[in-house]
């Protein structure tokens, strides 16, 4: 795991945790990466400091920042789970849907698929609250 300092075009700072490092360039260039506050897809890093620890520092947060990081990722898990068990699946007409939705045309449900970054976008810009899904756990075997 590794955590980005972030920031929205509207100045509005926040963290994100990554898989990897180019799993935040992935997540953005597919428009899923959104301002927690505005829901900007303009997110960038910003500049940090490494967090660089000695031994001793190393020995006695280690097993404390693992333990966490193991924390967050079965609490996204169980977030994905509860989606896909209680949520409607809409494939690529996740967009159409959700407009369909907000304008009184289709059931008011939860909903969850695909969209591209232009829909997303779109959705954002007319008011429609939508949030990207967290990512599905690594299968065991592309684990090293």
């Amino acid at each position: 795991m590794i955590k980005y300092a972030l920031i929205c075009d509207h100045d509005h700072a926040f963290e994100g945790w990554f898989a990897n490092s180019s799993d935040f360039d992935d997540q953005r260039e597919r428009g899923v990466l959104a301002c927690p506050v505005c829901g900007s897809l303009a997110v960038r890093k910003q500049i940090m400091a490494p967090a660089v620890a000695g031994t001793k520092a190393q020995k006695a947060g280690g097993a404390e920042g693992i333990q966490a990081a193991g924390m967050m990722m079965e609490a996204l898990g169980k977030l994905r789970s509860h989606v896909e068990d209680t949520f409607d699946y809409m494939g690529d007409r996740f967009a159409d849907e959700a407009r369909a939705i907000h304008e009184g045309r289709s059931e008011d449900r939860g909903i969850y698929g695909e969209a591209s970054p232009k829909e997303v976008r779109g959705l954002i810009e007319d008011g429609i609250q939508v949030a990207p899904l967290p990512p599905a756990a690594p299968k065991k075997s592309e684990i090293n």
